[in-house]
């Protein structure tokens, strides 16, 4: 097999993979490794297949480490700044708890003699255990998505949904991306390209948890460096999280001008455009693309390359030239609005029957968006023709070899030798789990349709739109560490072929497009299982039992948290000072208003504003085809074949709920660990780069938790200036004469 990798300046990342016939000849240790050099320095290349990995210690640590996690993710998601609590921290968690059961359990052998003997305690706490421990981790350690349709009715429609029909919604959502996962794993696991970068911050880290380094005279050891960094991270969190929460977004420039409105909208870092913002917070720089210190340099460049032209080209041309109204509005915002700057109210638009009212909606008027929120879209609907033009012309030649050579069993590197010493998992399993998730969502949308809204063949539709998007989408997670967000293209398809339905459109993007990112995660973890040597069986058990348990707690939190939360998520009713805003629940909402109560094609459609925008779909399928180009044309300029057309025009699909101030401290960060350190101290990027990252996750959560559990639950407080956020209070202002806004200039 061939990898070839493309070098510039002192990144080598495999972009293009040739998968040939494996040759008869016995390849050499060095040749079968990894083709990419951060997996060959990273990920060990032995395995220990007499290990026990199906443990009590690890049964009790596993499904409590998923429950924990569960709980914590859903109640801080509804948070203004999220904090999002990773298995990272449950990885530590649980070291010196499975130490101390190893220790104190007793080593009786139950049943002895027969075939189902088993005992408590198997000898030492391994390696193998832990791994398997963080996959039921990780699976409460990304949230549940559908739960957002849950939350937008029962809290910004006000309509009644019961909790048995809201957890058919989440446990086939989930359950189905598991499916897809197994569909493609042939694809996205085994070959060697295919190596998600995040894996190997977890990779690292169970190293340093479990062998045994001497120190270097003068140096320290990768444990020592990680608890020294773990130690740092969770005492100064306690400045950004509680004792000087500015330092969360510093827009400096605010301070200069402090009643400028034009330069507060454009230096603020969570209403502006972030000009000149950083964030001295590892929450501020991780929130919402991860840890920077994951990301290839490429991806982290062509990110970058993306927020600048959208946010400081093509957002104020568009906003100065009041392209569709935009000084009537703030420039940054997540925010509905009428053409007289005030916000929609949308409840005066709904019927009786939960449907669109036209009549109301054509008295009250076409609806707004803030010039940013509008563009954003664009070129979400560009990064999605981008991701099929650019795996077809960069990944086509590959996909079709590694389907003729699929059921072939073929050598690939020393990763798949090893695996393959283990029981595989039959392709019948995941195609039985499809069959049945399927028919239960199909009965729960057609018997609840009054809940639920989504008829029958729209589940087989998001079916099938999953079955194409998947592969392509894990390509790019696999090879940049940057998922593309595709779900406007479900809201987009839906919007249009049954318009005036919220929760259809909602449930129809839940079954489309968060089946196809939950299969992203499983094939992610499917791959640290992968470097790790876990038995494939029992993963796929881990798999599906953290997927429910997860599914149970997160669903039973969110539930708990609306009944028991006064006016939660709602900004309007709660204090100033209240935590509990929802930003990523009130885009959801902003999107099923869009997409599903009002439809595209009264925002985007012949009956709409932003009919232009539709535009960005075909500059999107053309730009990757221009890079291919120029690629053949110029073979010796490396550079070209870096510009991931994808990533780049994908790259400010966060924004909103992400802000300005995310990004740009994110790409520093990423900047100077991908390029500066990677290039320039190569061996200290190899020894501390992803043990760095974890501990910087682990820390920050850690000392997040408990900021929370000893200080906001007993109303703990400060009241300084060093509370102010932003400084930026104009931000949100427009700037079109005689628009009237509390708080604001009158132009």
């Amino acid at each position: 097999m061939v990898f070839p990798q493309h070098e510039q300046e002192g990144t080598s990342t495999p972009l293009i993979t040739t998968h040939q016939a494996s040759s008869s000849t016995p390849s050499t240790a060095d040749d079968e490794n990894s083709p990419v050099e951060q997996v060959a320095l990273t990920v060990p290349t032995s395995d220990d297949p007499t290990l026990p990995v199906v443990t009590f210690r690890m049964w009790v640590l596993g499904t409590a480490s998923c429950a924990l996690l569960s709980f914590l993710n859903q109640f801080f998601w509804y948070r203004k700044e999220p904090l999002s609590v990773t298995s990272v921290s449950a990885q530590i968690a649980v070291v010196p708890l499975g130490h101390l059961m190893a220790r104190t359990l007793t080593e009786r052998v139950f049943f002895k003699g027969r075939p189902y003997e088993f005992t408590l305690n198997p000898g030492p706490f391994n390696v193998k255990e832990h791994v398997l421990i963080t996959i039921f981790a990780n699976s409460g350690g990304w949230g549940v998505y559908s739960i957002n349709v849950v939350t937008a009715v029962r809290i910004f429609y006000g309509k009644e949904i019961s909790f048995f029909v809201s957890l058919l919604v989440v446990v086939t959502s989930q359950v189905l991306g598991f499916g897809w996962a197994g569909m493609f794993r042939k694809y996205l696991v085994e070959p060697a390209a295919m190596w998600w970068p995040q894996n190997l911050v977890q990779v690292s880290l169970f190293r340093v948890l479990h062998e045994k380094e001497e120190r270097r005279k003068g140096g320290t050891t990768k444990n020592q460096f990680f608890f020294i960094a773990f130690i740092c991270s969770f005492a100064y969190y306690t400045f950004p999280g509680y004792l000087f929460p500015m330092l969360t977004s510093l827009s400096w420039i605010c301070w200069i001008f402090p009643h400028s409105v034009v330069v507060h909208q454009l230096g603020s870092g969570l209403h502006g455009l972030g000009i000149g913002a950083i964030g001295l917070d590892w929450s501020t720089i991780s929130a919402y693309l991860r840890s920077p210190l994951a990301s290839p340099w490429f991806a982290t460049a062509n990110v970058a390359a993306g927020f600048m032209i959208m946010t400081y080209v093509i957002t104020p041309i568009m906003y100065w030239l009041n392209v569709y109204k935009a000084k009537r509005f703030p420039i940054f915002s997540d925010g509905l609005f009428m053409s007289s700057g005030q916000k929609y109210n949308i409840s005066s638009i709904i019927d009786s029957n939960f449907h669109l009212d036209v009549q109301a909606y054509e008295r009250e008027g076409p609806l707004y968006l803030s010039t940013f929120f509008a563009i954003t879209y664009g070129f979400i609907f560009a990064s999605l023709t981008a991701t099929i033009s650019h795996v077809a012309l960069f990944h086509g030649r590959e996909i079709w070899e590694m389907s003729k050579f699929a059921f072939r069993k073929e050598k690939m590197d020393v990763h798949t030798r090893l695996i393959r010493v283990y029981k595989q998992v039959p392709q019948w399993w995941f195609q039985c789990i499809l069959l049945v998730t399927i028919s239960f969502t199909i009965f729960a949308c057609e018997h609840y349709n009054d809940q639920l809204q989504l008829p029958w063949w729209g589940v087989l539709l998001a079916c099938a739109l999953a079955v194409v998007f998947t592969l392509p989408m894990g390509i790019i997670t696999a090879t940049t560490n940057q998922t593309p967000n595709l779900n406007v293209i479900t809201e987009y398809i839906m919007g249009y072929l049954y318009p005036g339905r919220p929760v259809a459109n909602m449930c129809f993007r839940v079954y489309g497009y968060t089946s196809m990112r939950r299969a992203v995660i499983f094939l992610q973890d499917l791959k640290l299982g992968h470097y790790m040597k876990i038995p494939p069986r029992t993963m796929f058990m881990a798999q599906v039992v953290g997927t429910v348990i997860a599914a149970l707690v997160d669903l039973g939190t969110a539930w708990w948290l609306m009944d028991t939360i006064p006016n939660i998520c709602n900004r309007a009713l709660l204090p100033s000072n209240s935590p509990w805003t929802c930003p990523s629940d009130h885009v959801f909402y902003d999107g099923s208003v869009v997409w599903g109560l009002i439809g595209p094609r009264r925002i985007f459609g012949d009956l709409g504003t932003y009919t232009a925008i539709n535009w960005f779909f075909l500059f999107g399928a053309i730009a990757p085809l221009l890079v291919w180009m120029a690629h053949k044309a110029f073979p010796n300029q490396h550079w070209i074949s870096l510009v991931h057309m994808p990533i780049l025009l994908g790259a400010t699909a966060n924004i909103p709920p992400a802000t300005a101030v995310n990004y740009t401290s994110w790409i520093i960060c990423g900047f100077l660990s991908g390029f500066v350190v990677y290039r320039y101290r190569h061996n200290w990027w190899q020894r501390h780069n992803y043990v760095l990252s974890a501990a910087l996750d682990s820390g920050l959560a850690f000392m997040g938790v408990m900021l929370y559990v000893f200080l906001e639950l007993e109303n703990v407080s400060l009241k300084w200036w060093g509370n102010n956020l932003d400084g930026c209070r104009l931000a949100t202002c427009p700037t079109a004469k005689d628009i009237v806004v509390e708080g604001c200039p009158v132009y």
